[in-house]
């Protein structure tokens, strides 16, 4: 099985994790807010059941961009994951923060006394263990990308899988949602008022919001081309320039075509007075040096006038 084949299968299951978690998260919450009347606890059945319907997208993303090139799409359907992982930013920003805010706003304005809360505390237990297990999966998932010395914040911004660190953010914003609704209802319960609870559905949905804009961030930038980095894109100059046949490298110009797949185009300056045979084993050299460093970058060109200056 090729690297690639291992990402994608890594990247299925941290979706599926996530789905099996969510949905059977969804469902618990739905059914206790309704006995206990916890604006809080309805915040995060909605929370989870927007989770849930994310994961989803994320598998049309995934297996949309696995779709092989055509003729309308010379460089395949890679992109098609970032659009679908937008979609996902836009839906957790509005039905999961704008719903869980308005809600808590709603029961701000009609108060309701809260029933017994043990029924929430044991659901948000439960919920926190099964989250507990889908952030684990996504995180062990990002930690095999993990570089030496980055931190896991530091290499959520430098994937490129977006499947992977949309879930791993999106658990994060659920374990730290049952932290608040935990708190609100406490608090509630302790000072025997019904303000506190609708307040943490406003503080779980102000949460969802900083998730979407963190989500629509990453996905944003690798939709409209991130390149490589410049770490990286250091790294590739310094192959190709220590290339025999190479006199000078100009600029290169890189962009993410999808989670394992990078187009490269390098400005560079062969030797004049080569050959043409010459120049095509060059070429075939540099490709193969390149992609043995990096193996996303899968479509390397050579600008033109650097090609012409070769053989004059």
């Amino acid at each position: 099985m090729t690297d690639k084949e291992n990402e994608q299968g890594g990247s299925r299951k941290v979706i599926y994790a996530a789905i099996l978690a969510n949905l059977g998260i969804a469902i618990a919450k739905f059914v206790v807010a309704a006995i206990t009347g916890s604006a809080a606890m309805l915040a995060e059945g909605i929370h989870s059941a927007v989770d849930t319907g994310n994961e989803f997208l994320l598998l049309i993303g995934e297996r949309n961009s696995e779709k092989p090139a055509d003729k309308s799409h010379p460089f395949g359907y890679g992109k098609a994951l970032y659009f679908w992982a937008l979609l996902v930013a836009l839906s957790v920003f509005s039905l999961g923060g704008g719903l869980s805010i308005y809600h808590g706003i709603s029961a701000l304005r009609h108060p309701e006394p809260l029933e017994d809360p043990m029924w929430n505390y044991i659901v948000l237990a439960v919920s926190a263990c099964f989250e507990g297990y889908s952030w684990n999966v996504s995180r062990k998932e990002l930690n095999k990308r993990r570089k030496p010395g980055a931190s896991l914040w530091q290499t959520v911004h430098a994937s490129k899988d977006a499947s992977v660190f949309t879930v791993f953010i999106e658990d994060t914003a659920a374990l730290l949602g049952l932290t608040i609704a935990a708190v609100g209802i406490t608090l509630g319960f302790v000072f025997d008022s019904p303000y506190f609870d609708p307040a943490a559905s406003i503080a779980i949905g102000l949460l969802l919001v900083g998730a979407a804009f963190a989500l629509a961030r990453e996905t944003g930038a690798l939709l409209v081309g991130e390149g490589i980095g410049t770490e990286a894109t250091r790294r590739v100059c310094e192959i190709l320039r220590t290339d025999p046949a190479i006199q000078d490298v100009g600029k290169l110009l890189s962009m993410q075509l999808g989670p394992d797949e990078v187009l490269l185009t390098a400005a560079v300056q062969f030797n004049r007075g080569m050959r043409i045979d010459e120049v095509e084993a060059a070429i075939e050299r540099l490709e193969k040096a390149v992609a043995a460093a990096y193996p996303a970058i899968q479509h390397i060109y050579f600008e033109s006038g650097a090609l012409r200056s070769a053989l004059r």
